[in-house]
Protein backbone atom coordinates (compact mmCIF):
# COMPACT_ATOMS: atom_id res chain seq x y z
CA UNK A 1 0.00 0.00 0.00
CA UNK A 2 1.36 3.00 -1.02
CA UNK A 3 1.86 6.11 1.04
CA UNK A 4 2.95 10.11 1.11
CA UNK A 5 6.20 9.11 2.09
CA UNK A 6 6.90 7.08 -1.12
CA UNK A 7 6.79 10.76 -2.80
CA UNK A 8 8.67 12.57 -0.19
CA UNK A 9 11.40 14.32 -1.93
CA UNK A 10 14.66 15.02 0.16
CA UNK A 11 17.62 18.22 -0.22
CA UNK A 12 20.03 19.24 1.09
CA UNK A 13 19.93 22.91 1.59
CA UNK A 14 23.05 23.92 -0.46
CA UNK A 15 21.35 22.07 -3.52
CA UNK A 16 18.07 24.01 -3.25
CA UNK A 17 19.97 27.15 -3.20
CA UNK A 18 21.98 26.49 -6.09
CA UNK A 19 18.36 25.24 -8.27
CA UNK A 20 17.14 29.14 -7.04
CA UNK A 21 19.74 30.64 -7.35
CA UNK A 22 19.85 32.33 -4.26
CA UNK A 23 22.56 33.37 -1.79
CA UNK A 24 23.31 30.96 1.32
CA UNK A 25 23.84 32.18 4.62
CA UNK A 26 24.35 29.05 6.48
CA UNK A 27 24.60 28.77 10.06
CA UNK A 28 25.15 25.11 11.38
CA UNK A 29 24.91 21.76 9.32
CA UNK A 30 23.56 21.37 5.87
CA UNK A 31 20.24 20.29 6.73
CA UNK A 32 17.99 17.70 4.73
CA UNK A 33 15.13 19.49 3.26
CA UNK A 34 12.02 17.41 2.74
CA UNK A 35 9.01 19.96 2.79
CA UNK A 36 8.21 23.52 2.53
CA UNK A 37 5.63 25.24 4.71
CA UNK A 38 4.68 29.17 6.39
CA UNK A 39 6.77 29.33 9.59
CA UNK A 40 4.57 29.07 12.00
CA UNK A 41 3.95 25.59 10.53
CA UNK A 42 7.18 24.32 10.04
CA UNK A 43 9.75 21.87 11.62
CA UNK A 44 12.98 21.45 11.31
CA UNK A 45 13.07 19.39 8.35
CA UNK A 46 10.86 21.98 6.27
CA UNK A 47 12.51 24.85 4.68
CA UNK A 48 9.99 28.39 5.89
CA UNK A 49 8.74 30.34 2.77
CA UNK A 50 9.02 33.61 4.40
CA UNK A 51 8.39 36.07 1.45
CA UNK A 52 6.34 38.46 3.09
CA UNK A 53 7.05 41.13 5.71
CA UNK A 54 4.04 39.40 8.01
CA UNK A 55 6.04 35.39 7.16
CA UNK A 56 9.03 37.38 8.33
CA UNK A 57 7.74 38.66 11.38
CA UNK A 58 6.49 34.70 12.21
CA UNK A 59 9.99 33.90 11.89
CA UNK A 60 10.11 34.00 15.56
CA UNK A 61 8.03 31.77 16.24
CA UNK A 62 9.14 29.10 14.25
CA UNK A 63 10.78 25.18 14.42
CA UNK A 64 12.50 25.71 11.25
CA UNK A 65 16.45 25.44 10.68
CA UNK A 66 16.15 27.53 7.39
CA UNK A 67 14.16 29.46 5.27
CA UNK A 68 13.79 31.36 2.16
CA UNK A 69 13.46 35.47 2.94
CA UNK A 70 14.07 38.42 0.16
CA UNK A 71 17.27 39.52 -0.71
CA UNK A 72 19.06 42.00 2.46
CA UNK A 73 16.55 40.57 5.11
CA UNK A 74 18.48 40.93 8.66
CA UNK A 75 17.27 37.02 10.24
CA UNK A 76 19.44 35.90 13.39
CA UNK A 77 19.42 32.04 14.83
CA UNK A 78 18.82 30.20 11.59
CA UNK A 79 19.65 29.51 7.96
CA UNK A 80 18.24 31.82 5.28
CA UNK A 81 18.19 31.67 1.46
CA UNK A 82 18.27 35.12 0.02
CA UNK A 83 16.40 35.65 -3.12
CA UNK A 84 15.61 38.91 -5.65
CA UNK A 85 12.41 37.40 -6.42
CA UNK A 86 10.59 35.50 -3.69
CA UNK A 87 7.66 34.61 -5.58
CA UNK A 88 9.73 33.31 -8.39
CA UNK A 89 11.98 31.58 -6.24
CA UNK A 90 8.57 30.20 -4.65
CA UNK A 91 7.48 28.66 -7.91
CA UNK A 92 11.07 26.80 -8.42
CA UNK A 93 10.66 25.29 -5.03
CA UNK A 94 7.27 24.37 -5.58
CA UNK A 95 8.19 22.69 -8.83
CA UNK A 96 10.64 20.89 -6.99
CA UNK A 97 8.99 19.31 -4.20
CA UNK A 98 5.39 18.94 -6.18
CA UNK A 99 4.35 15.76 -6.14
CA UNK A 100 3.11 14.72 -9.55
CA UNK A 101 -0.25 13.43 -10.58
CA UNK A 102 -1.24 9.74 -10.68
CA UNK A 103 -0.89 8.61 -14.31
CA UNK A 104 0.67 5.63 -15.30
CA UNK A 105 2.41 5.25 -19.06
CA UNK A 106 -0.33 2.85 -20.47
CA UNK A 107 -4.23 2.33 -21.52
CA UNK A 108 -6.30 1.78 -18.54
CA UNK A 109 -9.00 -1.51 -19.35
CA UNK A 110 -11.96 0.62 -19.15
CA UNK A 111 -10.67 3.50 -21.52
CA UNK A 112 -12.62 3.09 -24.80
CA UNK A 113 -10.13 3.97 -27.73
CA UNK A 114 -11.27 4.31 -31.53
CA UNK A 115 -9.08 1.83 -33.37
CA UNK A 116 -8.52 4.99 -36.32
CA UNK A 117 -6.63 7.26 -33.15
CA UNK A 118 -3.22 7.38 -32.63
CA UNK A 119 -1.52 7.75 -29.73
CA UNK A 120 1.77 8.53 -29.86
CA UNK A 121 5.09 7.20 -27.35
CA UNK A 122 4.35 6.61 -23.36
CA UNK A 123 1.24 7.99 -23.11
CA UNK A 124 -1.07 7.70 -20.07
CA UNK A 125 -4.76 6.48 -20.78
CA UNK A 126 -6.83 6.43 -17.72
CA UNK A 127 -9.85 4.70 -16.58
CA UNK A 128 -13.44 5.88 -18.88
CA UNK A 129 -11.44 8.01 -21.24
CA UNK A 130 -12.96 8.29 -24.38
CA UNK A 131 -10.54 8.95 -27.60
CA UNK A 132 -12.75 9.52 -31.16
CA UNK A 133 -11.99 8.44 -34.50
CA UNK A 134 -8.95 10.12 -36.09
CA UNK A 135 -7.49 11.72 -33.16
CA UNK A 136 -4.02 12.40 -32.45
CA UNK A 137 -2.55 12.17 -28.81
CA UNK A 138 0.95 13.27 -28.83
CA UNK A 139 3.93 11.69 -26.88
CA UNK A 140 4.29 11.69 -22.84
CA UNK A 141 0.63 13.41 -22.96
CA UNK A 142 -1.44 12.14 -19.97
CA UNK A 143 -5.55 11.83 -19.93
CA UNK A 144 -6.71 11.17 -16.74
CA UNK A 145 -10.10 9.47 -15.61
CA UNK A 146 -13.09 10.28 -17.56
CA UNK A 147 -12.01 12.81 -20.03
CA UNK A 148 -13.25 12.73 -23.42
CA UNK A 149 -11.83 13.33 -26.74
CA UNK A 150 -13.65 13.84 -29.94
CA UNK A 151 -13.18 12.96 -33.44
CA UNK A 152 -10.34 14.47 -35.49
CA UNK A 153 -8.86 16.06 -32.43
CA UNK A 154 -4.97 16.65 -32.11
CA UNK A 155 -2.91 17.24 -28.86
CA UNK A 156 0.13 17.88 -28.70
CA UNK A 157 3.39 16.32 -26.60
CA UNK A 158 3.87 16.65 -23.23
CA UNK A 159 -0.16 17.69 -22.02
CA UNK A 160 -2.01 17.16 -19.49
CA UNK A 161 -5.78 16.83 -19.10
CA UNK A 162 -7.92 16.17 -15.35
CA UNK A 163 -10.57 14.32 -14.77
CA UNK A 164 -13.97 15.41 -16.74
CA UNK A 165 -12.53 17.45 -19.55
CA UNK A 166 -14.48 17.03 -23.01
CA UNK A 167 -12.63 18.23 -26.22
CA UNK A 168 -15.24 18.98 -28.81
CA UNK A 169 -14.08 17.70 -32.17
CA UNK A 170 -11.69 18.79 -34.50
CA UNK A 171 -9.77 20.83 -31.60
CA UNK A 172 -6.10 21.41 -32.18
CA UNK A 173 -4.10 21.82 -28.82
CA UNK A 174 -0.81 22.42 -28.63
CA UNK A 175 1.89 20.98 -26.32
CA UNK A 176 2.82 21.68 -22.85
CA UNK A 177 -0.83 22.14 -22.78
CA UNK A 178 -2.67 22.04 -19.34
CA UNK A 179 -6.28 21.45 -18.49
CA UNK A 180 -7.30 21.20 -15.40
CA UNK A 181 -11.22 19.18 -13.95
CA UNK A 182 -14.75 19.64 -15.58
CA UNK A 183 -13.57 21.81 -18.46
CA UNK A 184 -15.32 21.88 -22.22
CA UNK A 185 -13.36 23.18 -25.34
CA UNK A 186 -15.15 23.16 -28.57
CA UNK A 187 -19.02 23.42 -27.79
CA UNK A 188 -21.12 24.56 -30.01
CA UNK A 189 -21.09 28.15 -29.69
CA UNK A 190 -24.13 30.93 -28.96
CA UNK A 191 -25.24 31.68 -32.25
CA UNK A 192 -28.61 32.35 -33.69
CA UNK A 193 -30.85 34.55 -35.74
CA UNK A 194 -34.40 35.13 -36.57
CA UNK A 195 -35.97 35.22 -39.82
CA UNK A 196 -36.95 38.87 -39.33
CA UNK A 197 -35.55 41.60 -36.90
CA UNK A 198 -35.93 40.60 -33.49
CA UNK A 199 -35.68 42.55 -30.23
CA UNK A 200 -32.53 42.95 -29.99
CA UNK A 201 -31.80 44.18 -33.76
CA UNK A 202 -34.58 46.87 -33.54
CA UNK A 203 -33.59 48.23 -30.18
CA UNK A 204 -29.81 48.53 -31.95
CA UNK A 205 -31.75 49.89 -34.90
CA UNK A 206 -34.60 52.07 -33.90
CA UNK A 207 -33.27 52.54 -29.73
CA UNK A 208 -36.06 51.13 -28.83
CA UNK A 209 -38.37 47.93 -28.87
CA UNK A 210 -41.82 48.24 -30.97
CA UNK A 211 -43.43 45.52 -33.04
CA UNK A 212 -45.08 42.15 -32.23
CA UNK A 213 -42.43 39.35 -31.51
CA UNK A 214 -44.54 36.99 -30.56
CA UNK A 215 -44.38 34.78 -33.96
CA UNK A 216 -40.62 34.85 -33.87
CA UNK A 217 -38.57 31.40 -34.36
CA UNK A 218 -35.12 31.38 -33.14
CA UNK A 219 -32.77 29.16 -35.72
CA UNK A 220 -29.58 27.95 -34.59
CA UNK A 221 -26.86 29.02 -36.55
CA UNK A 222 -24.47 25.76 -36.75
CA UNK A 223 -20.77 26.17 -35.21
CA UNK A 224 -18.69 24.49 -38.15
CA UNK A 225 -15.20 26.13 -36.83
CA UNK A 226 -14.04 24.48 -33.87
CA UNK A 227 -11.01 25.56 -31.41
CA UNK A 228 -7.41 26.12 -31.56
CA UNK A 229 -5.29 26.23 -28.60
CA UNK A 230 -1.70 26.75 -28.79
CA UNK A 231 1.28 25.91 -26.91
CA UNK A 232 1.94 26.10 -23.12
CA UNK A 233 -1.43 27.20 -22.07
CA UNK A 234 -2.77 26.37 -18.58
CA UNK A 235 -6.76 26.26 -18.55
CA UNK A 236 -8.19 26.35 -15.23
CA UNK A 237 -11.74 24.42 -14.13
CA UNK A 238 -14.95 24.75 -15.27
CA UNK A 239 -13.57 26.94 -18.09
CA UNK A 240 -15.97 26.86 -21.27
CA UNK A 241 -14.69 27.95 -24.20
CA UNK A 242 -16.46 27.77 -27.91
CA UNK A 243 -16.38 26.37 -31.45
CA UNK A 244 -15.76 29.22 -34.02
CA UNK A 245 -18.88 29.39 -36.12
CA UNK A 246 -16.70 29.30 -39.34
CA UNK A 247 -13.13 29.29 -38.23
CA UNK A 248 -11.04 28.36 -35.37
CA UNK A 249 -11.44 30.02 -32.21
CA UNK A 250 -8.20 30.73 -30.76
CA UNK A 251 -5.76 30.62 -27.24
CA UNK A 252 -3.01 31.86 -28.20
CA UNK A 253 0.75 31.21 -26.94
CA UNK A 254 1.19 31.09 -22.93
CA UNK A 255 -1.79 32.19 -21.83
CA UNK A 256 -3.21 31.35 -18.71
CA UNK A 257 -7.04 30.97 -17.74
CA UNK A 258 -8.55 31.19 -14.86
CA UNK A 259 -11.63 28.93 -13.57
CA UNK A 260 -15.38 29.55 -14.34
CA UNK A 261 -14.16 31.83 -17.45
CA UNK A 262 -16.26 32.07 -20.43
CA UNK A 263 -14.87 32.23 -23.87
CA UNK A 264 -17.43 32.72 -26.97
CA UNK A 265 -16.80 31.69 -30.45
CA UNK A 266 -14.72 33.26 -32.70
CA UNK A 267 -12.93 34.95 -30.25
CA UNK A 268 -8.92 35.57 -30.87
CA UNK A 269 -7.33 35.43 -27.70
CA UNK A 270 -3.44 36.73 -27.94
CA UNK A 271 -0.06 35.41 -26.22
CA UNK A 272 0.44 35.23 -22.62
CA UNK A 273 -2.86 36.44 -21.01
CA UNK A 274 -3.94 36.65 -17.73
CA UNK A 275 -7.70 35.65 -17.59
CA UNK A 276 -8.85 35.25 -14.09
CA UNK A 277 -12.02 33.83 -12.57
CA UNK A 278 -15.54 34.67 -14.24
CA UNK A 279 -14.54 36.53 -17.24
CA UNK A 280 -17.08 36.37 -19.57
CA UNK A 281 -15.94 37.02 -23.07
CA UNK A 282 -18.32 37.25 -25.52
CA UNK A 283 -18.30 36.37 -29.58
CA UNK A 284 -16.01 37.40 -31.99
CA UNK A 285 -13.80 39.74 -29.44
CA UNK A 286 -9.78 40.17 -30.70
CA UNK A 287 -7.92 40.01 -27.19
CA UNK A 288 -3.97 41.30 -27.92
CA UNK A 289 -0.74 39.72 -26.39
CA UNK A 290 -0.59 39.76 -22.39
CA UNK A 291 -3.72 41.88 -21.81
CA UNK A 292 -4.94 41.04 -18.08
CA UNK A 293 -8.37 40.36 -17.54
CA UNK A 294 -9.26 40.71 -13.80
CA UNK A 295 -12.05 38.61 -12.03
CA UNK A 296 -15.55 38.84 -13.76
CA UNK A 297 -14.98 41.30 -16.31
CA UNK A 298 -17.56 41.39 -19.06
CA UNK A 299 -16.71 41.91 -22.57
CA UNK A 300 -19.51 42.46 -25.66
CA UNK A 301 -18.91 41.36 -28.99
CA UNK A 302 -16.47 42.79 -31.80
CA UNK A 303 -14.63 44.39 -29.04
CA UNK A 304 -10.88 44.94 -29.71
CA UNK A 305 -8.51 44.95 -26.91
CA UNK A 306 -4.70 46.37 -27.29
CA UNK A 307 -1.74 44.51 -26.15
CA UNK A 308 -1.02 45.15 -22.89
CA UNK A 309 -4.10 46.52 -21.73
CA UNK A 310 -5.34 46.09 -18.02
CA UNK A 311 -8.71 45.57 -17.64
CA UNK A 312 -9.63 45.82 -13.43
CA UNK A 313 -12.12 43.47 -11.48
CA UNK A 314 -16.06 43.82 -12.51
CA UNK A 315 -15.48 46.31 -15.48
CA UNK A 316 -17.83 45.94 -17.84
CA UNK A 317 -16.41 46.69 -21.78
CA UNK A 318 -18.75 48.00 -23.61
CA UNK A 319 -16.34 49.56 -26.67
CA UNK A 320 -12.52 48.66 -28.03
CA UNK A 321 -9.73 50.11 -26.41
CA UNK A 322 -5.85 50.54 -27.50
CA UNK A 323 -2.99 48.90 -26.19
CA UNK A 324 -1.55 49.93 -23.23
CA UNK A 325 -4.87 50.79 -21.78
CA UNK A 326 -5.87 50.85 -18.17
CA UNK A 327 -9.69 50.76 -17.95
CA UNK A 328 -12.02 50.30 -14.82
CA UNK A 329 -15.83 50.59 -14.02
CA UNK A 330 -19.08 49.23 -15.78
CA UNK A 331 -19.42 50.68 -18.67
CA UNK A 332 -15.49 50.84 -18.74
CA UNK A 333 -13.41 53.53 -19.25
CA UNK A 334 -9.99 55.02 -18.69
CA UNK A 335 -8.61 54.47 -14.97
CA UNK A 336 -7.83 58.33 -14.85
CA UNK A 337 -11.36 59.11 -16.12
CA UNK A 338 -12.89 56.87 -13.92
CA UNK A 339 -10.82 58.97 -11.06
CA UNK A 340 -11.97 61.76 -12.28
CA UNK A 341 -15.47 61.22 -12.22
CA UNK A 342 -15.64 59.46 -8.70
CA UNK A 343 -13.30 62.81 -7.67
CA UNK A 344 -16.23 65.06 -8.94
CA UNK A 345 -19.20 62.73 -7.65
CA UNK A 346 -17.04 63.08 -4.04
CA UNK A 347 -17.21 67.29 -4.92
CA UNK A 348 -20.64 67.58 -6.02
CA UNK A 349 -22.17 65.84 -2.35
CA UNK A 350 -19.93 68.70 -0.72
CA UNK A 351 -21.28 71.41 -3.04
CA UNK A 352 -24.98 69.38 -2.29
CA UNK A 353 -24.38 69.57 1.18
CA UNK A 354 -23.18 73.45 1.16
CA UNK A 355 -26.24 74.32 -0.84
CA UNK A 356 -28.44 73.12 1.50
CA UNK A 357 -26.87 75.49 4.21
CA UNK A 358 -27.29 78.26 1.97
CA UNK A 359 -30.82 77.84 0.95
CA UNK A 360 -31.57 77.36 4.67
CA UNK A 361 -29.66 80.85 5.44
CA UNK A 362 -31.20 82.49 2.71
CA UNK A 363 -34.71 81.20 3.70
CA UNK A 364 -34.07 82.58 7.09
CA UNK A 365 -33.40 85.77 5.81
CA UNK A 366 -36.25 86.41 3.70
CA UNK A 367 -38.05 85.52 6.70
CA UNK A 368 -36.43 88.55 8.16
CA UNK A 369 -37.38 91.46 5.43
Amino acid sequence: MGTLLEDTKSYKLSELNQMIGGMLNQIGEDIEIIRLAPPKSADKTTLALAITEDEIANLAFTNAKAAVVPMGSEIENISTIEVERPKLAMMKLLHIFAIPVDAPVGIHERAVIHPEANLGQNVSIGPNVVVGRGAVIGDNTKLVANVYIGKFVEIGNNCLFYPGVNIGDFAKIGKNVIIHHGTSIAADGFSFVTENPGTVETAKQQGNVEGDFSKQTIFKIPSIGSVTISDDVEIGANVCIDKGTVENTFVGKGTKIDNLAMIGHNCNIGENCLIISQVGISGSVNIGDRVVLAGQVGVADHINIGADSIVMAQAGVSKSFPEKSIVVGSPAMYRKEFARQMKTMSDAKKFIEEFKTLKKEIEEFKKGL
